[in-house]
């Protein structure tokens, strides 16, 4: 896909996509939603790229669903319509959570609506000291539970703090976002990068096979009806891992103290 609105630079085996509308402070246009969405779900075949970075241009990470575009619109839509378009959106976060790489989310200013969303659905989150996100839709006559953040939301922070963030639309700050454990860091923004490369060589040191099933196995476990359920996914997991060729790699590595050298 030709993309209008991603920046997209592959850097050895991870992605780094920057949404670049910096004059609408990111948000998203039909444009923006059909790439992310293509983005995500094409991942799932890339097994070459092994961890993804998502970031935005300027000084917002991404303030929602562009309003002024909707506004210009005079025809109203049928129910079946917005269905679809709803879904459109919608499908973005679920092709996040599916895609087998991890994806690092570099969250500086606003992360308002489905930019919130966008942050939230990213398996590690990175932010600075303007960062402020929000479930913004609850403030312009809608829900707050949109584009999966009545499920991230809760199980990332609890059902109380959810229910204070939800049903107010209130901002969650850098800080506060750290205390709810939303965070992992928060740094100055012209150290985002390098912060967003520490992450990563951890987690490159991974087996590939390794790092996906284990995003795929602890997203099931979130999840699982059981203790029974988690490990019996957890076994799995270690028993195919066991089999490759990257396992002894990784032993080798270990004991010889270098680098290892993945296939």
């Amino acid at each position: 896909m030709d993309y209008q609105h991603l920046i997209v630079k592959q850097d050895g085996p991870t992605l780094w996509v920057t949404m670049n509308r910096p004059e609408r402070l990111n948000a998203l246009n039909r444009g923006m939603v059909d790439e992310l969405r293509h983005l995500f779900t094409d991942l799932y075949w890339k097994h070459e790229i092994r961890a993804v970075v998502l970031t935005g241009a300027g000084r917002a990470f991404c303030a929602g669903l562009d309003l002024k575009e909707r506004d210009a619109s005079n025809t109203k839509p049928t129910v079946s319509g917005s269905l679809t378009g709803q879904r459109r959106i919608s499908e973005i976060v679920m092709a996040m959570r599916r895609c087998p790489q991890p994806i690092v989310a570099l969250v500086d200013g606003a992360a308002s609506g489905g930019g919130f969303a966008l942050a939230l659905a990213s398996d590690v989150r990175i932010a600075t000291p303007d960062t402020r996100m929000n479930a913004a839709f609850i403030r312009i006559g809608l829900s707050a539970c949109d584009i999966g953040v009545s499920y991230f939301l809760p199980r990332m922070i609890g059902a109380s703090a959810a229910s204070e963030y939800m049903l107010t639309g209130r901002f969650i700050d850098a800080e506060r976002g750290r205390e709810l454990g939303l965070f992992a860091k928060i740094v100055a923004r012209d150290a985002l990068e390098a912060e967003a490369r520490a992450y990563l060589k951890d987690m490159l040191h991974a087996t590939p096979l390794g790092l996906r099933l284990t995003k795929e196995a602890l997203n099931h476990a979130i999840d699982a009806q059981s203790l029974e359920a988690a490990i019996a996914m957890e076994d799995r997991n270690q028993i195919l891992c066991a089999q490759g060729e990257d396992f002894r790699e990784g032993i080798a590595a270990f004991f010889e103290k270098r680098e290892p050298n993945y296939s």
